[in-house]
């Protein structure tokens, strides 16, 4: 990828982004050949990667692959998936291979084939501050200074597991799910234990319980505080919450109400695909009753919340597991190797310091408006926009890849002054408000 903006000097721009993932790599697409809007967009790593680490081989996309960084805000635009199958030679390939879900190494090559096609995507470079001079945000690189207008920042996500944890992961026998790829090789005639009962949960136990019989683990015990292994809901009405409308109704809710609300839907984005759940059952079947592989053992324990951990010599843990109903009953698993599948939360902004008396905030969240640009005490036509980082103001959808294009639009039509139609509303009523 060839990049041409000349480096150790001042370069100004209408919109700089702040990290090149899904998130800003659709604004990037949406605002690539505007020479009205000259723009940059910096990510720290020193090359493309998405959730590299967490792979597996046969992982499968969650959303639709129409829901690209593009399409349902520009069908026309180069940077579609399509686009990106038809330049590869292989759309007739992809139409007849008839995938129920896409590959999510197909989806990732997309986007790594559409950060490389864009030469305002630069990677290996670092934000270390943002500052405002009363008329434009300055911005330290460690490469350079950059004058910009607006500021969009898209981070992502970085891994979390509890606190009892936080100080062991030493990548050999403790490890955050997204490590898996390169960190859980060497585990045949290991005890295993996965901690999450989502998606990269199920994934990494499938993995594991799906190896070849010289590479499989001893005993694998999953574990989940959920009531079971339960499904994604996929349904259409289910699929409503993943709409521009929804997105909008639920930023005006109270906080209470969008906190009960992300709480009892947690399930529309973050279950366990049935196409996973499947094969896991069925894996677990052939173990049992067709394939005699008594030398693994599997423990599927659902409805129980890890509460303690002890290290045993020489090597491996003691996880103390609490039941959720059955409150007084304590179970111990050892462990050679404990995955914590336990999720992400939003990536650290610590480059807003220099704004962050500034900037409202409501909880461990920046506040932003309707078009995601933070409150702040500045001028209405400078702004610094969130992507992917107000899960408890916009809902399940902001960290989900539905609404990546639908967002990054609004937030280039409040940078370039221009209004795009918004699709037709809901077949839900949501609001009881007249209008």
């Amino acid at each position: 990828m060839s990049h041409e903006h000349a480096l150790n000097k001042p370069v100004r721009v209408k919109c700089l982004g702040i990290g090149a993932g899904p998130a800003n790599l659709s604004l990037a697409s949406l605002l690539h050949g505007d020479p009205a809007v000259p723009n940059l967009f910096l990510d720290a790593k020193p090359s493309f990667s998405w959730h590299d680490g967490q792979m597996l081989p046969d992982a499968k996309l969650q959303v639709s692959h129409v829901k690209d960084l593009v399409t349902l805000v520009d069908p026309t635009s180069p940077f579609s998936f399509m686009n990106y199958l038809a330049d590869q030679g292989r759309i007739y390939h992809f139409l007849n291979a008839q995938f129920e879900s896409l590959p999510r190494q197909e989806y990732r090559n997309y986007l790594e084939w559409a950060a490389a096609r864009n030469e305002n995507v630069v990677y290996g470079e670092t934000v270390g501050a943002v500052d405002f001079d009363g008329t434009d945000f300055v911005v330290e690189t460690d490469r350079r200074t950059v004058i910009a207008e607006n500021v969009v920042v898209g981070v992502g996500s970085r891994p979390w597991v509890p606190l009892m944890a936080r100080d062991r992961l030493d990548g050999t026998t403790q490890l955050h799910i997204s490590e898996f790829m390169t960190r859980a090789h060497s585990l045949a005639g290991l005890d295993v234990a996965v901690v999450g009962g989502g998606q990269s949960g199920a994934e990494a136990f499938l993995d594991l319980v799906s190896r070849p019989s010289g590479q499989l683990p001893g005993r694998i015990s999953w574990i989940t505080r959920r009531s079971n292994y339960l499904p994604i809901d996929d349904s259409p009405f289910t699929n409503e919450f993943f709409t521009p409308g929804y997105s909008d109704y639920f930023a005006d809710l109270a906080l209470p109400a969008r906190q009960d609300f992300i709480f009892r839907h947690l399930l529309a984005s973050d279950g366990i695909s049935g196409e996973t759940a499947r094969a896991i059952y069925q894996a677990l079947y052939l173990q049992r009753f067709v394939n005699g592989a008594e030398h693994l053992t599997t423990g599927l324990y659902p409805n129980r919340e890890v509460v303690g951990m002890t290290a045993q010599p020489p090597g491996g843990w003691d996880l103390e597991v609490r039941h959720n109903i059955e409150t007084g009953a304590v179970e111990h698993i050892e462990a050679d190797v404990v995955i914590w599948a336990t999720g992400m939360v939003t990536g650290t902004m610590d480059f807003l310091a220099p704004l962050a008396g500034r900037l409202e905030r409501e909880s461990d969240e920046y506040v932003v408006d309707h078009d995601f640009a933070v409150r702040w005490d500045g001028p209405s036509d400078r702004g610094v926009f969130l992507q992917n980082a107000v899960r408890r103001q916009r809902g399940l959808a902001d960290p989900n890849l539905s609404l990546n294009a639908w967002r990054s639009r609004r937030i280039a039509d409040r940078i370039t002054g221009t209004h795009t139609r918004e699709p037709l509303d809901s077949f839900l009523r949501w609001s009881a408000k007249a209008g």
